[in-house]
């Protein structure tokens, strides 16, 4: 069955469309908008659906009440898993695991809007994301550590390291401290710090949404896919790639629009 992004209704975040963008908002600003065994089932499907909306052309992931995410619910899930067995607390990981397979899969490119806290779980949403933006007082904590458990968490010691290098991912996922907007911005996990990082993530994603759609598509599937490969045959893979977005409408319209000195407009075919 389809997904149709305009009548979705979600039950454990909010969801908004508007001109091709798809707006995801953890909603329990009460507690900082921690994740429950619940929402990340939905968030998992709700990407894995989003590879077949064609009126989604890019997606924001933010959090209500001036937070991102505290992570996992220390009531809802950190309580239950201590009397989990082996084969439950499997499940469980495998599920997290699942949501970050699928938001790396979803086609969209995804801006993460980051506003206070962004707190394990919260902190791997804002890392699978492709572009990162945070406000001054953004505070990114792969604290895993702190409750017990390894920092090798939902791609953490996979992703991490390949956005700020391996020392830097070391530190954060042993120590589980917060790291503040001004190093995450030196480093290079936030692309920009702004005091508006919902209108920043907004123009973005407007920008990105007039854009080709189909050409966004491949550039973030080969983003993720030349991490496993030498450069000679990633080379050849972008060539493979590239001829296919040369066949494109969207490819020949930017060619009309050239000769004839306009904007071109990109229909996503």
């Amino acid at each position: 069955m389809s997904f149709d992004a305009a009548s979705f209704r979600p039950e454990h975040f909010l969801w908004e469309l508007a001109n091709g963008v798809g707006t995801v908002t953890l909603n329990r600003p009460e507690r900082k908008n921690p994740l429950t065994f619940e929402s990340y089932a939905e968030l998992r499907d709700t990407f894995r659906a989003l590879t077949d909306a064609r009126d989604v052309k890019v997606l924001i992931i933010r959090g209500a009440g001036g937070n991102f995410c505290s992570g996992g619910d220390v009531h809802e899930i950190i309580g239950p898993l201590t009397g989990m067995d082996d084969a439950g607390l499997l499940e469980f990981t495998t599920m997290t695991g699942d949501l970050v397979k699928a938001i790396r899969a979803c086609p969209q490119p995804i801006i993460a809007a980051v506003e206070g806290v962004c707190a394990g779980a919260g902190a791997i949403l804002a890392m699978a994301s492709d572009i990162r933006f945070a406000s001054p007082h953004a505070k990114a904590a792969f604290l895993f550590t702190r409750v017990g458990l390894s920092g090798a968490d939902m791609g953490a010691c996979a992703i991490l390291p390949r956005i700020i290098g391996h020392g830097r991912a070391a530190e954060l996922l042993f120590t589980g401290r917060a790291m503040s907007a001004d190093e995450g911005l030196a480093w290079g996990f936030w692309n920009r710090v702004v005091e508006d990082v919902q209108a920043e993530a907004n123009a973005l994603a407007l920008q990105l949404a007039c854009g080709p759609t189909f050409a966004h598509t491949m550039t973030k599937r080969q983003l993720d896919a030349e991490w496993h490969v030498p450069i000679d045959q990633a080379i050849t893979m972008e060539a493979e790639a590239q001829a296919v977005c040369m066949r494109t409408h969207d490819f020949h319209r930017a060619y009309e629009a050239f000769a004839a000195k306009r904007k071109p407009e990109f229909q996503g075919d």
